[in-house]
């Protein structure tokens, strides 16, 4: 019998959960540099107990701080082995409610929360980021230059409609009867598909040429059609878009040289007048607003040789910290704080103060220890990285197989942290800028049993590649040869995953003409 109703019972379970100040690690740690910064601005912003300071002794090195002005904290760091669901080595910190008056004073006056200051690379300057100046967009850029073509109410309106429409590559991918109907349906208006069509091509024509463009041959005619005067090889490559795209697409040069009897060089030329046009017009915008975004990398690497020939140098492993501000306890809340505790009063508004100052201060105790225990995590996985692939910081070159297991048992985290300190990390060298992620790779064994990373196969696919003969290019079958005498016998399946995950076409579409 099937019984219905409500009951009360109860059940015991063990759950795992993770406190806001373990949340809060997780988060930070998995910011790069520059969104650090961002961060710890807003947290000054929440929280008035702590504010930027200006002038004050910096805080020691992050080894230092961690085992001199917070032993608890380094000894806790020590037995660090974390996860995304288990984070037990972190333990809660105290519960500033629960502190009486004598514990109150103590705490506030701790020399680890006086200050704060992310340690500084000695080769950069500390300096703020400027502020970015406007750049007018390429929406705004049309749009002003519409208002110059004289359109009536009608034309604005279709205008206002494909600009609207545009992707970000600036190609117009949208039915020219979904205008008509947006503009019949939104303002009572109906416009023909040939008035459509004569805006759509004003548009095309403006700066830069060739934006709106229903697809890729269109583009390039367009470009072709504005500049043919200015470009060699222009008006038979005006025929072959128009009348042979396919073969164009596929290079089937040799069909090309039949149909229009025309030689290898004259062909080459209309080749390179069309690779001089721009496919994707609307990425002007994006490439303009690159100039001014950077990768600012979160760790510098040097290699210091020893003077002494029989003796190894060192490595100086720097934590980028140039924009970080500097962080302190407000003193205007210390001296309310001493009002406070002199005043004999204990009305409700003196509690609720009390009680103000003393989340608060919890607060930006926990945020401040987040961010060192942040720098300290940051610290050992790069140290143990270097150490992992000391020969490619030496050289750059020599990468070894390392995997983020490798990391994690020398440094005794868990994988999901290492993946975090990881995601979005990049290291400074002699030999360039590269992200953590690069130096996480499997690897194979050479002929002579060495093993090598999987990083350094693709890197020599590429390299063969960039040296082949653009007019005879080699197919998967030749690298796998050309690997091969290099001491690498690597499969052609496995060579077409590597070229395809570098994204490099096929030898046919490789191919050039001279």
């Amino acid at each position: 019998m099937i019984r219905h109703g409500q009951f009360l019972s109860q059940k015991q379970t063990l759950s795992q959960k993770l406190s806001p100040q373990q949340i809060q690690y997780i988060k930070l740690l998995q910011l790069p540099t520059l969104a650090l910064e961002q961060r710890i601005k807003e947290e000054i912003e929440l929280n008035p107990i702590l504010e930027e300071a200006e002038d004050f002794d910096e805080m020691p090195d992050i080894q230092e701080a961690v085992s001199d002005e917070n032993p608890e904290l380094a000894n806790e760091r020590e037995n660090e082995s974390e996860s995304e669901e288990r984070l037990e080595d972190i333990e809660p910190l105290e519960d500033i409610s629960k502190l009486d008056d004598d514990d109150w004073d103590e705490f506030l006056h701790a020399d680890e929360l006086e200050s704060y200051k992310a340690p500084l690379n000695p080769d950069l300057e500390d300096i703020r980021e400027l502020p970015k100046p406007y750049h007018e967009s390429l929406l705004e850029e049309l749009e002003n230059q519409v208002q110059l073509l004289n359109l009536n109410e009608r034309e604005l309106l279709i205008s206002d409609q494909i600009l609207g429409s545009l992707d970000s590559d600036g190609y117009f991918r949208r039915d020219v009867q979904a205008v008509i109907d947006t503009i019949a349906f939104n303002h009572q208006k109906l416009v023909t598909e040939d008035e459509v069509e004569w805006v759509l091509k004003k548009i095309q024509r403006l700066d830069p040429p060739g934006i709106a463009a229903r697809d890729l041959r269109e583009c390039l005619l367009i470009q072709l059609e504005l500049q043919k005067d200015e470009l060699d090889g222009a008006e038979l490559a005006i025929e072959i878009l128009k009348n042979d795209w396919d073969a164009f697409e596929k290079k089937h040069y040799s069909k090309l040289i039949q149909k229009y009897k025309v030689d290898e060089d004259e062909l080459n030329q209309a080749y390179t007048c069309i690779r001089s046009l721009d496919p994707k017009p609307g990425l002007v915008e994006s490439a303009g607003m690159s100039s001014n975004e950077y990768v600012i990398p979160d760790f510098h690497v040097v290699y210091l040789p020893s003077d002494d020939e029989t003796e190894d140098g060192e490595f100086e492993i720097t934590l980028n910290q140039r924009n970080a501000p500097k962080l302190r306890i407000s003193p205007t809340y210390k001296q309310m704080w001493n009002e406070i505790k002199s005043s004999n009063k204990s009305d409700n508004h003196i509690k609720e103060t009390q009680q103000f100052i003393k989340s608060k201060m919890d607060s930006a105790k926990w945020f401040i220890d987040s961010i060192l225990q942040r720098q300290h995590t940051l610290m050992s996985v790069m140290q143990t990285l270097v150490a992992m692939q000391e020969d490619f910081f030496k050289s750059g070159k020599g990468l070894k197989p390392l995997i983020l297991k490798d990391i994690a048992d020398r440094v005794g985290m868990d994988i999901s942290t290492i993946s975090r300190v990881a995601n979005g990390k990049f290291v400074q060298t002699p030999f360039g800028v590269y992200e953590l992620k690069y130096f996480f790779n499997e690897g194979m064994k050479t002929s002579t049993g060495e093993e090598v990373a999987n990083r350094e196969i693709k890197d020599l696919i590429i390299k063969i590649i960039s040296e082949e003969d653009k007019t005879k290019p080699l197919s998967d079958q030749d690298l796998v040869v050309e690997l091969k005498k290099r001491g690498f016998p690597v499969a052609r399946r496995t060579v077409a995953k590597y070229r395809e995950l570098e994204k490099i076409p096929v030898a046919r579409l490789r191919k050039e003409i001279f």
